[in-house]
Protein backbone atom coordinates (compact mmCIF):
# COMPACT_ATOMS: atom_id res chain seq x y z
CA UNK A 1 0.00 0.00 0.00
CA UNK A 2 1.55 3.80 -1.01
CA UNK A 3 2.29 5.77 2.03
CA UNK A 4 -0.32 8.73 3.16
CA UNK A 5 1.24 11.63 3.46
CA UNK A 6 0.58 13.06 6.81
CA UNK A 7 -1.21 16.11 5.98
CA UNK A 8 -3.61 14.21 3.77
CA UNK A 9 -3.71 11.77 7.53
CA UNK A 10 -4.58 15.59 9.44
CA UNK A 11 -7.19 16.94 6.40
CA UNK A 12 -9.10 13.29 6.98
CA UNK A 13 -9.45 13.72 10.77
CA UNK A 14 -10.66 16.94 10.19
CA UNK A 15 -13.84 15.77 7.61
CA UNK A 16 -14.75 12.33 9.43
CA UNK A 17 -16.48 14.02 11.84
CA UNK A 18 -18.03 16.53 8.96
CA UNK A 19 -18.83 13.89 6.65
CA UNK A 20 -20.24 11.59 9.19
CA UNK A 21 -21.64 13.61 11.76
CA UNK A 22 -23.09 17.22 10.44
CA UNK A 23 -24.20 14.81 6.91
CA UNK A 24 -24.41 11.59 8.40
CA UNK A 25 -22.87 9.61 5.87
CA UNK A 26 -22.98 5.91 5.54
CA UNK A 27 -20.88 3.70 3.73
CA UNK A 28 -21.50 0.93 2.33
CA UNK A 29 -19.38 -2.11 0.43
CA UNK A 30 -15.85 0.37 0.89
CA UNK A 31 -13.70 -3.01 1.41
CA UNK A 32 -14.28 -3.85 -2.12
CA UNK A 33 -11.49 -1.15 -2.71
CA UNK A 34 -8.20 -3.06 -2.99
CA UNK A 35 -5.44 -2.38 -0.77
CA UNK A 36 -3.11 -2.53 -2.98
CA UNK A 37 -2.74 -1.91 -6.93
CA UNK A 38 -4.28 0.57 -8.93
CA UNK A 39 -7.64 1.53 -9.29
CA UNK A 40 -10.26 4.20 -10.57
CA UNK A 41 -12.90 4.92 -8.13
CA UNK A 42 -15.64 6.42 -10.61
CA UNK A 43 -18.68 8.19 -9.04
CA UNK A 44 -21.27 10.56 -9.65
CA UNK A 45 -21.16 13.96 -8.44
CA UNK A 46 -23.43 16.55 -6.74
CA UNK A 47 -21.62 18.69 -4.86
CA UNK A 48 -17.61 20.02 -3.88
CA UNK A 49 -18.24 17.34 -0.42
CA UNK A 50 -18.23 14.52 -2.81
CA UNK A 51 -14.44 14.41 -2.53
CA UNK A 52 -14.45 14.40 1.03
CA UNK A 53 -17.54 11.78 1.09
CA UNK A 54 -15.30 9.27 -0.72
CA UNK A 55 -12.17 10.22 0.87
CA UNK A 56 -13.18 10.20 4.63
CA UNK A 57 -14.86 6.07 3.31
CA UNK A 58 -10.94 4.67 2.47
CA UNK A 59 -7.99 4.04 4.50
CA UNK A 60 -6.23 4.91 1.11
CA UNK A 61 -5.58 8.34 -0.47
CA UNK A 62 -7.66 9.13 -3.38
CA UNK A 63 -6.11 12.02 -6.15
CA UNK A 64 -8.80 14.04 -8.33
CA UNK A 65 -8.43 16.17 -11.15
CA UNK A 66 -10.44 19.26 -10.50
CA UNK A 67 -11.57 22.02 -12.42
CA UNK A 68 -8.87 24.48 -13.11
CA UNK A 69 -10.44 27.38 -11.95
CA UNK A 70 -10.91 25.95 -8.30
CA UNK A 71 -6.52 26.09 -7.84
CA UNK A 72 -6.93 29.95 -8.73
CA UNK A 73 -9.01 30.73 -5.30
CA UNK A 74 -6.10 31.76 -2.42
CA UNK A 75 -6.42 29.50 0.17
CA UNK A 76 -8.03 26.58 -1.74
CA UNK A 77 -5.84 25.81 -4.43
CA UNK A 78 -2.52 25.68 -1.89
CA UNK A 79 -4.77 23.16 -0.45
CA UNK A 80 -5.90 20.98 -2.91
CA UNK A 81 -2.70 20.15 -4.06
CA UNK A 82 -1.66 19.01 -0.85
CA UNK A 83 -4.95 16.53 -0.82
CA UNK A 84 -3.30 15.28 -4.32
CA UNK A 85 -5.72 16.99 -6.66
CA UNK A 86 -4.50 18.38 -10.12
CA UNK A 87 -6.26 20.88 -12.16
CA UNK A 88 -8.18 20.20 -15.94
CA UNK A 89 -9.92 22.38 -17.59
CA UNK A 90 -12.97 21.63 -18.67
CA UNK A 91 -13.68 20.53 -22.39
CA UNK A 92 -10.29 21.55 -23.22
CA UNK A 93 -9.47 18.07 -23.98
CA UNK A 94 -6.70 18.48 -21.66
CA UNK A 95 -4.11 15.84 -22.18
CA UNK A 96 -1.81 17.10 -19.39
CA UNK A 97 -4.66 15.91 -16.80
CA UNK A 98 -5.06 12.67 -18.47
CA UNK A 99 -1.31 12.09 -18.40
CA UNK A 100 -1.51 12.98 -14.69
CA UNK A 101 -4.12 10.28 -14.39
CA UNK A 102 -1.74 7.93 -16.34
CA UNK A 103 0.96 8.87 -14.14
CA UNK A 104 -1.17 8.16 -10.75
CA UNK A 105 -2.46 4.23 -11.69
CA UNK A 106 0.65 3.65 -13.14
CA UNK A 107 2.20 4.65 -9.69
CA UNK A 108 -0.21 1.92 -8.33
CA UNK A 109 -2.59 4.30 -6.79
CA UNK A 110 -5.80 5.28 -6.75
CA UNK A 111 -7.52 7.81 -9.24
CA UNK A 112 -11.02 9.26 -8.63
CA UNK A 113 -12.84 11.02 -11.57
CA UNK A 114 -16.41 12.03 -11.63
CA UNK A 115 -18.16 10.27 -14.75
CA UNK A 116 -20.55 12.43 -15.37
CA UNK A 117 -17.28 15.30 -15.61
CA UNK A 118 -19.27 18.02 -13.56
CA UNK A 119 -21.71 18.68 -10.58
CA UNK A 120 -25.23 17.61 -11.37
CA UNK A 121 -27.82 20.92 -9.87
CA UNK A 122 -30.39 18.83 -9.40
CA UNK A 123 -29.20 15.66 -7.95
CA UNK A 124 -30.26 13.32 -11.37
CA UNK A 125 -27.81 11.73 -13.21
CA UNK A 126 -26.00 13.78 -16.28
CA UNK A 127 -24.49 12.26 -19.64
CA UNK A 128 -21.38 10.26 -18.53
CA UNK A 129 -18.66 11.20 -19.91
CA UNK A 130 -16.10 8.92 -22.00
CA UNK A 131 -13.07 9.72 -19.68
CA UNK A 132 -12.76 7.04 -17.09
CA UNK A 133 -13.54 4.73 -19.70
CA UNK A 134 -10.63 6.12 -21.77
CA UNK A 135 -8.84 5.72 -18.73
CA UNK A 136 -8.89 2.58 -17.80
CA UNK A 137 -8.08 1.34 -20.90
CA UNK A 138 -4.83 2.87 -21.31
CA UNK A 139 -3.79 1.85 -18.12
CA UNK A 140 -5.55 -1.49 -17.46
CA UNK A 141 -6.56 -0.37 -14.75
CA UNK A 142 -10.28 -2.05 -12.95
CA UNK A 143 -12.91 0.51 -12.10
CA UNK A 144 -14.84 0.44 -8.69
CA UNK A 145 -17.83 2.06 -9.48
CA UNK A 146 -19.55 4.42 -6.72
CA UNK A 147 -22.86 5.91 -6.09
CA UNK A 148 -23.55 9.18 -3.27
CA UNK A 149 -27.04 9.84 -2.69
CA UNK A 150 -28.26 11.74 -0.42
CA UNK A 151 -32.11 11.80 0.69
CA UNK A 152 -33.09 15.49 -0.39
CA UNK A 153 -31.20 14.89 -3.78
CA UNK A 154 -28.55 17.37 -2.25
CA UNK A 155 -26.36 17.79 0.87
CA UNK A 156 -28.28 18.78 4.06
CA UNK A 157 -27.20 18.99 7.31
CA UNK A 158 -28.20 16.36 9.69
CA UNK A 159 -29.49 14.52 6.41
CA UNK A 160 -28.48 11.37 5.53
CA UNK A 161 -26.25 10.49 2.86
CA UNK A 162 -25.65 6.96 1.60
CA UNK A 163 -22.05 6.05 0.06
CA UNK A 164 -21.98 2.64 -2.23
CA UNK A 165 -18.74 0.76 -3.65
CA UNK A 166 -19.53 -1.55 -5.63
CA UNK A 167 -17.88 -4.43 -6.90
CA UNK A 168 -14.14 -3.66 -9.31
CA UNK A 169 -15.27 -3.89 -13.04
CA UNK A 170 -12.02 -5.49 -14.58
CA UNK A 171 -10.88 -4.10 -18.70
CA UNK A 172 -11.88 -7.62 -19.92
CA UNK A 173 -15.68 -7.43 -18.18
CA UNK A 174 -15.82 -3.46 -19.55
CA UNK A 175 -15.26 -5.38 -23.20
CA UNK A 176 -11.98 -4.00 -23.87
CA UNK A 177 -10.15 -5.49 -26.88
CA UNK A 178 -8.66 -2.44 -29.49
CA UNK A 179 -10.13 0.29 -27.07
CA UNK A 180 -12.36 1.74 -30.22
CA UNK A 181 -14.61 4.61 -29.84
CA UNK A 182 -17.65 2.03 -29.57
CA UNK A 183 -16.18 0.00 -26.93
CA UNK A 184 -15.54 3.50 -25.23
CA UNK A 185 -19.06 4.21 -25.53
CA UNK A 186 -20.20 0.49 -24.06
CA UNK A 187 -17.52 0.53 -21.01
CA UNK A 188 -19.07 3.81 -20.41
CA UNK A 189 -22.55 2.81 -20.40
CA UNK A 190 -21.70 -0.33 -18.28
CA UNK A 191 -20.46 1.97 -15.15
CA UNK A 192 -22.94 4.27 -15.68
CA UNK A 193 -25.87 1.64 -15.13
CA UNK A 194 -23.84 -0.13 -12.26
CA UNK A 195 -23.93 3.35 -10.71
CA UNK A 196 -27.80 3.71 -11.31
CA UNK A 197 -27.87 0.50 -9.76
CA UNK A 198 -27.04 1.45 -6.47
CA UNK A 199 -28.99 4.80 -6.84
CA UNK A 200 -32.21 2.42 -6.87
CA UNK A 201 -30.65 0.72 -3.35
CA UNK A 202 -30.65 3.72 -2.24
CA UNK A 203 -33.96 5.67 -2.87
CA UNK A 204 -35.57 2.20 -1.44
CA UNK A 205 -33.51 2.01 1.64
CA UNK A 206 -34.59 5.97 2.07
CA UNK A 207 -38.66 4.70 1.17
CA UNK A 208 -37.90 2.13 3.98
CA UNK A 209 -36.84 4.39 6.79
Amino acid sequence: MNKVPGFYKFAKGVFIPIMKGLFRCKVSNADVVPEDGRCIICSNHLSLLDPMALGVAQKRQIKFMAKEELFRIKLLGPVMKKLGAFPVVRGAGDGKAISMAEQILQSDEIFGIFLEGTRSKTGDFLRPRAGAALIAFQTNSPVVPCCITPKKKKYRLFTRTLVTFGQPITCEELGFKEGTPSEIRTATRMIMDKIKEMRAEHLEEFGNA
